[in-house]
């Protein structure tokens, strides 16, 4: 019996060593192939070794330079002035139907200063929106749409003419979706609302989400005395840019919107007082891109004479930030040519390497020098 327990222990003992040596084989030889094989956590569609794509958000500059060649200013025999974006390789230009109705033919001033012939190929009579072909833009690179829904909070930039500044950019964020209201005779469903400022002039612009570069909407009304800006969201108008694109309508509607609120600038006094307010708020949007040379081209002659660029530009450069806090036409000129601008603002500056938070009140004088407004006076006065 016990020469029977040591042939078994024996042959234990055996099996033991043949495992181990089994397996010392397979980690040397198999697990470090199975390390060089594509992890099957790839999404579909990417080649065995290559890395998951991230995208990277494009910087506020990219998105601007890369969408302003892309946006043109829109002028009508009529007098009203928009603005547009290139749609396709055709040369077709996506605008508002406010800017264009009652016509066949516009004038399409691009961001190099360049008029060309505009024909319209597609209008609404019940969305605020219409397509023009421009012969000499086809095969020019696009700007890219957009079919998702922004969320509320997320960065956008506005592009445009307003008041007649080209190439013009605002910043906000979308502060609301599905808005419902009309604006006879435009029905305006599940817009957005945005921060981003836009007047007259600003309409049939992009709407473009700065973290993707791509257009959200078409920038078409504001609340008039606000910042509270709505712009028509590319998704809701899609099909009819196809079927224009495609399909040109040979007969255009005669659309009635002579009561329509933003139909170009009319010149009246409200429309003045309107673009005083409106170019100070540009002016320190343009302080906050550090953009200082257009900054400095709404001061007026005596203003640049008496304060060289260099020592304009100096004053901002330790200013990180400006927030328009309020502002609000004071008082009109005797003769309506110049507007005194009151308001305060609180600015985010460098002092000793430190950031701190000051607050001004300002007082400025706007007129018109050479048929275009600029800042005449300036006096800001730190406040507690």
């Amino acid at each position: 019996m016990k020469n029977k327990w040591h042939i078994v222990n024996y042959i234990f003992s055996l099996l033991i060593v043949i495992v181990g040596v089994v397996g010392i084989f397979y980690v040397n030889n198999q697990v470090p192939e199975q390390l060089e094989l594509s992890s099957t956590l790839l999404t579909s569609g990417e080649n065995e070794g290559d890395a998951p794509v991230q995208d990277t958000p494009k910087g506020l500059s990219d998105v601007i330079d890369e969408s302003q060649t892309r946006v043109v200013k829109i002028e009508t025999k009529t007098g009203s002035i928009g603005s547009g974006f290139l749609y396709n390789d055709k040369g077709d230009i996506i605008t508002n139907a406010h800017v264009v109705a009652g016509v066949k033919e516009v004038t399409v001033i691009t961001a190099t200063g360049e008029r060309l012939d505009g024909t319209v190929i597609g209008i609404s009579e019940s969305t605020d929106v219409a397509l023009v072909r421009v012969e000499e833009l086809t095969e020019m690179e696009p700007m890219i749409l957009s079919l998702d829904v922004p969320e509320i909070g997320d960065d956008v930039l506005a592009i445009g003419s307003p008041f007649g500044f080209e190439n013009t950019v605002t910043t906000g964020i979308i502060s609301g979706v599905n808005r419902n209201f009309e604006i006879p005779p435009y029905n305006f469903e599940n817009v957005y609302q945005i921060t981003a400022q836009i007047a007259p002039g600003n309409s049939g612009g992009p709407l473009v989400n700065l973290k993707t570069g791509e257009v959200v909407g078409i920038n078409s009304a504001v609340i008039e005395q606000t910042s509270i800006g709505f712009s028509i969201p590319i998704t809701n108008v899609i099909g009819l840019l196809q079927l224009w694109s495609n399909t040109p309508m040979m007969v255009l509607p005669n659309i009635d919107d002579s009561e329509f609120p933003y139909n170009g600038i009319d010149g009246d006094g409200d429309s003045a007082k309107d673009m005083a307010v409106f170019l100070i708020n540009l002016f320190y949007e343009n302080i906050n891109f550090h953009d200082y040379i257009t900054a400095y081209s709404f001061l007026g002659r005596a203003m640049q004479v008496s304060t060289p660029y260099e020592e304009f530009r100096g004053k901002y450069l330790s200013t990180d930030w400006v927030t328009v806090e309020d502002i609000w036409l004071e008082e009109e000129g005797s003769r309506g040519d110049t507007h005194t601008v009151m308001g305060t603002i609180s600015t985010q500056e460098r002092v000793d390497g430190r950031s701190t938070l000051k607050k001004y009140e300002v007082t400025y004088t706007v007129g018109f020098e050479n048929d275009q407004l600029k800042i005449i006076t300036m006096e800001e006065e730190e406040i507690e």
